[in-house]
């Protein structure tokens, strides 16, 4: 989970690198989501198959997920990172496990407790704190924009997440990311044709920098990571899993003043520290004994 969410914290800057110089938001969802199929499908296929095809419906209903959740949550995040910073699009991505929670709250998965209420204010307040406190600059043309873009895709994506463990199990990661993948794409190829495509990346010099941090885009963030958290729930908790989302926010934060691509600002600073305190109170808060209930010892 360490090196997953250290790719996907270089991801917010690789992306803002390239958005919208090298790269509109619509053409960069076609090229992750394109990618990612690919390798997902070639995973699925040089591995050996231990879980069963999905039925007609499940098939329909994951492409639909990827076609509704998967492009929405790029396609949000990638258009929010033209207008934004990067540390700005991470604090909102750290949101996720919150948003999980008030999912699984709403289809009466998990029970609300005074801790978890108040640590989902504090992130909210934090969130908040960002949008109000950032304004437009050199590294970013309308924050406003690009952050109420980013909160968006955070949502987006913590659904997809509820979905997608309920049918991992069922089918395995790699059938499950290359049918929701497939389904982005299908939805990312949609857009473009009305947008226009538009990539000068792509005739860039192959071991330019453009092309090698596209390259590490599509195959580090977009496979390798979704890979790694995948096989890290089979040997780790959910709730563990779910804590490392907060390295995604201080890996970008420190690449970003490293680059240049984002300013210091004791607001930033402080609206980081309340979105931190707030997942770190819902995830302890979920891995408390609830009273009453006899809990099981894990073992080998």
């Amino acid at each position: 989970m360490f090196v997953a969410k250290t790719f996907s914290g270089l991801n917010q800057n690789a992306l803002r690198y390239l958005l919208p110089k090298w790269m509109n938001a619509q053409s960069g969802v076609v090229l992750r989501l394109g990618a990612g199929t690919l390798l997902f499908l070639l995973y699925q296929l040089l591995t050996p198959r231990k879980f069963p095809y999905p039925k007609l419906k499940d098939t329909l209903l994951l492409i639909f997920t990827g076609l509704l959740l998967v492009f929405g949550y790029m396609w949000t995040l990638l258009e929010g990172l033209t207008y934004t910073t990067p540390i700005s699009s991470s604090i909102f991505i750290s949101l996720q496990p919150v948003f999980v929670f008030i999912i699984c709250l709403i289809i009466k998965t998990e029970k609300a407790t005074v801790k978890k209420i108040v640590g989902m204010l504090i992130g909210f307040g934090g969130a908040l704190l960002c949008i109000l406190t950032q304004h437009g600059s050199e590294i970013a043309s309308d924050p406003l924009k690009g952050n109420l873009l980013c909160l968006s895709g955070a949502v987006l994506y913590a659904a997809y997440l509820v979905i997608e463990k309920k049918f991992i199990p069922r089918y395995g990661s790699a059938m499950v990311s290359f049918l929701t993948f497939g389904g982005g794409t299908l939805g990312a190829i949609a857009l473009v044709c009305f947008t226009g495509w538009n990539a000068p990346v792509l005739h860039s010099h192959l071991f330019g920098v453009p092309m090698l941090v596209l390259l590490f885009i599509l195959i580090f963030p977009s496979f390798i990571s979704y890979l790694l958290q995948d096989f890290s729930l089979n040997l780790l908790s959910a709730t563990v899993v779910a804590l490392y989302s907060d390295l995604i926010l201080i890996v970008s934060a420190i690449a970003s003043y490293i680059l240049g691509q984002d300013h210091f600002s004791w607001w930033q600073i402080f609206a980081i520290l309340l979105m931190l305190l707030s997942v770190y109170m819902v995830e302890t808060s979920e891995r408390a004994p609830v009273s009453g209930v006899p809990q099981l010892k894990s073992g080998k």
